[in-house]
């Protein structure tokens, strides 16, 4: 029987956590993809990059804190690699050493090129 080649998916989270419903829709996309073996990658651009900051605290907003989700997407739904824009860290002051799991940072042009070679991107 001839393997399956996966597909190469990336999600584009770009919104600010806890504002929207977009992070936690976009961590139950991960989630889908993930039991279905597929090539994900995912990359945090724009105010996305503060879904990956350390020492978040929601209480205050009365939400659920969703940022420990992504050190175990990674391990257990085999998320390929997380890419985050080094031009949106930097112009929101941050650095990679605010951000709470392991990360590829990489400049506005590497990104693109890594989209390219997606077969599908979904934003969130």
């Amino acid at each position: 029987m001839e393997e399956q080649k996966k597909t190469k998916v990336m999600f584009v989270c770009r919104t600010a956590p806890y504002g929207t419903i977009f992070e936690q829709e976009a961590i139950e996309a991960m989630i889908m993809f993930g039991a279905y073996e597929q090539d994900i990658s995912v990359s945090f651009v724009g105010d996305g990059v503060f879904s990956l900051k350390k020492g978040q605290d929601t209480a205050l907003l009365g939400k659920k804190n969703f940022s420990m989700t992504y050190p175990i997407l990674i391990d257990d739904f085999e998320i390929s690699h997380i890419y985050v824009e080094k031009e949106s860290l930097e112009e929101r002051g941050l650095s990679g050493d605010d951000l709470m799991t392991e990360v590829e940072i990489v400049d506005r042009n590497l990104l693109k090129q890594k989209m390219k070679e997606m077969k599908a991107l979904l934003p969130f």
